[in-house]
């Protein structure tokens, strides 16, 4: 007899690992620099696209109050159960959408400022979701996006070791995650009618769990992962042992720090 399998609990179960494994390594610390640079204020209308399990949302949240409003959009409803879970006490109205990024499902300048983390490389259509950005923001409204630079050499490691010893593909979606430039980031916003592009790369300093807890915790988030774990465990373990030694001169007691490239952008649209 086949044993049935409910998938979509399994996805939710994967959303919570995500929330609670991955966000506070990587999107966290990320997240509260973004909202530095966007600054939202109270009483605005906020739009976070690609919200994730909504750590960015909550931030906004934090600086909008009662009297503003923030939607979350992402295209995985798992991880958007898992941040309406996470918000339900707040007193700032929220909402949580499924949706592309392409073709938000919002009304014309409706909102004050648009969000966007970690998304934008990932997007198929990169010039549509920012004319989408651009479509929803008031006049005078802003946007600040943030994206992975050049890749650090700790990734490099773990992609070598995927195509050695998993499959020479896998490393396709770890360059992807580099794979948008502050030019074209800059590119992107300007051909969209943004006005007021700003654009820098900074450097973020972040702490990793240790080795192996960072590298199956890591890959488990990705889509590679079920490529990965499909693998047989010589081969897993050959990827590990590879990734451990690699990443010596990464460690600081038991953690990893890794020293991440972050391209932010802000831009307005211009005031009526």
């Amino acid at each position: 007899m086949s044993q049935h399998v409910d998938y979509r609990n399994l996805r939710r179960i994967e959303a919570e690992n995500y929330a609670r494994d991955f966000v506070p390594v990587i999107p966290a610390p990320l997240a509260a620099d973004l909202i530095a640079a966007a600054d939202p204020v109270p009483g605005e209308f906020v739009v976070d696209v690609a919200c994730g399990t909504g750590v960015v949302a909550r931030l906004a949240a934090q600086r909008v109050g009662a009297t503003g409003k923030v939607v979350g959009i992402d295209l995985v409803p798992e991880m958007l159960s898992v941040a309406e879970q996470a918000t339900a006490s707040t007193d700032t109205p929220m909402e949580w959408r499924e949706a592309r990024a392409e073709a938000l499902p919002l009304p014309d300048e409706s909102y004050d400022l648009v969000l966007c983390q970690l998304g934008l490389m990932f997007f198929p259509d990169r010039s549509a979701a920012v004319r989408e950005m651009r479509r929803v923001l008031s006049p005078g409204g802003r946007v600040a996006i943030n994206v992975p630079g050049t890749m650090p050499r700790l990734f490099e490691v773990m992609a070598d070791g995927l195509a050695r010893h998993i499959n020479p593909d896998l490393p396709g979606f770890l360059r992807g995650v580099f794979s948008l430039g502050h030019s074209e980031l800059r590119r992107l916003l300007q051909e969209a009618g943004f006005h007021h592009v700003a654009v820098d790369t900074t450097t973020k300093t972040l702490r990793l769990p240790p080795p192996n807890q960072f590298l199956w915790q890591y890959l488990q988030v990705t889509p590679v992962a079920e490529r990965v774990m499909a693998a047989d465990a010589e081969r897993r373990q050959a990827l590990e042992k590879d990734a451990i030694a690699g990443w010596q001169e990464f460690l600081d007691g038991d953690s990893l720090v890794v020293e991440l490239p972050v391209i932010t952008a802000t831009a307005k649209t211009i005031p009526v």
